[in-house]
């Protein structure tokens, strides 16, 4: 079982990534993680991909692509993985679609967790953050029990015009990722306003039409 998910900041891919790797005890392959890892263990291409990011530069397509494959190449590697946070260009996919050309590997399916616009901005920009404990309440949807309890504040990438700019540069990279996997005939939309758990049985079900 080989996934993708796609999806805007505050459709919770993140979330339905860890629940699914769980259930499937799958690797969950989050770049971020790759890269950070790679940086410690000092291996050529984590040093490479270190270089720009203490430059705070973005890290190039090619060095992603080279931790991808040297994590897919480790003896202990799942046989199962879901891939989120990558690919989030359209060069980016057909990098990897290379990679797993070339190393024999398909893809199951692509899930694409769809929010509507105005929900991801209350998602975002209600969310708050206690500076004592780091813990993430949404002033809608979870707020806290007892304000006076925590120390809340707003994150500068939690306000309003950091959250459209945000969206907006997921939106322009993300629409022709979309066509492209639709072309290919592995892409599902999955109907991300509802609540986790139904999103998750959505999830379970385009796995199981496409395995």
């Amino acid at each position: 079982m080989h996934l993708i998910f796609l999806g805007a900041p505050g459709a919770g891919k993140g979330t339905q990534a860890h629940l699914i790797a769980e259930r499937f005890e799958a690797a969950h392959v989050s770049t971020g993680d790759i890269l950070r890892q790679a940086a410690r263990e000092g291996t050529e291409m984590g040093l490479k991909a270190k270089s720009f990011m203490d430059q705070g530069a973005l890290v190039p397509d090619d060095v992603i692509i080279g931790l991808i494959k040297e994590k897919f190449s480790e003896a202990d590697f799942p046989a199962n993985w879901i891939m989120d946070g990558f690919p989030r260009t359209l060069a980016q996919a057909e990098a990897l679609d290379q990679l797993l050309a070339e190393i024999d590997l398909g893809l199951t399916v692509v899930l694409n967790i769809d929010v509507p616009l105005d929900l991801l901005m209350d998602r975002l920009t209600l969310r708050r953050t206690c500076r004592k404990t780091g813990k993430i309440f949404n002033l809608k949807f979870s707020p806290p029990d007892d304000p006076e309890k925590y120390d809340l504040y707003q994150r500068d990438d939690d306000k309003p015009e950091s959250v459209q700019n945000r969206l907006k540069v997921y939106q322009d990279q993300t629409q022709p990722l979309i066509a492209y996997y639709e072309k290919t005939g592995k892409l599902v939309n999955i109907h991300g306003e509802q609540d986790v758990a139904l999103v998750t049985e959505e999830i379970l079900k385009a796995i199981e039409a496409h395995r």
